[in-house]
């Protein structure tokens, strides 16, 4: 198998991917949020069971839970992360229910060739693609009339609010790019770039959510960000209010496909 060489590969980290992003309370808050987000999209459609498409997968949590009533297909470059994914199917009783594609998502045309989804699953994946803006065509390839697109990506303008929070002016005056064991992407795109994109090739934006965003900006854990179960709510009742869905960590945006 050819790997993209510009696309990051969390191969080599997988069991550090899912002990830092999904171990604790930042990933309970993005599964809480994401889920909030995709039930209430789906709850109305008129189809029963939907053709799920989960483009750089990963550990696959949202899908696995879509599995129970849909048809999912979940993806990524990582065969170790996609291993770890199909132990926790198994483990849920849905692992007959997935089809799993380990190959890079510029690979997926052969193996998917005149398919169509009618929800396309694709977090945190655009932040780390050598050429980001060219997955749109793979969406506009894959996803049904009146399709659902779940996009979900790294929030630029949150690495610099926290800085200035954290008064780390070095890092904003002379930025030091990550490492190779680091979750934070060093080229993400900004928000009004991804609307741009959307807009572009026809989609709807119908729902914008952030995530994590008021937990990761507090130097000081005092009164309530003690309780994670009470922080969880908290970041699900302000995730969709203006202005403090744009400070999210990541952002969610729903989308329609308008036109084939």
């Amino acid at each position: 198998m050819t790997k993209h060489i510009s696309d990051r590969n969390f191969d080599d980290i997988s069991e550090h991917f899912a002990k830092k992003v999904y171990g604790g309370i930042k990933g309970r808050i993005r599964l809480a949020v994401l889920w909030q987000d995709i039930d209430e999209a789906i709850t109305n459609h008129p189809k029963d069971s939907l053709r799920v498409l989960d483009v750089g997968a990963g550990l696959a949590q949202l899908s696995l839970m879509l599995a129970k009533n849909h048809q999912v297909t979940i993806n990524d470059i990582s065969a170790n992360m996609l291993q770890m994914a199909k132990d926790n199917a198994k483990a849920l009783g849905v692992e007959q229910k997935l089809r799993i594609i380990n190959c890079p998502y510029q690979q997926l045309s052969e193996q998917l060739a005149g398919e169509k989804f009618d929800l396309i699953l694709c977090h945190a994946l655009l932040e780390w693609l050598g050429e980001p803006e060219k997955i749109m065509a793979f969406f506009d390839q894959f996803l049904a009339k009146d399709g659902i697109l779940s996009l979900c990506f790294y929030n630029p303008a949150s690495k610099i609010y926290r800085n200035l929070v954290m008064g780390n002016f070095y890092q904003l005056d002379t930025p030091r790019p990550a490492d190779n064991k680091s979750l934070t992407p060093n080229h993400p795109v900004a928000a009004d770039t991804v609307e741009n994109w959307l807009n572009q090739h026809g989609y709807q934006i119908i729902l914008c959510s952030g995530i994590r965003v008021f937990s990761d900006y507090a130097p000081l854990k005092r009164g309530g960000l003690n309780n994670p179960d009470a922080v969880v709510q908290m970041e699900l009742k302000y995730a969709r209010m203006m202005p403090f869905r744009q400070m999210g960590r990541y952002l969610h945006l729903l989308a329609n496909k308008l036109s084939d």
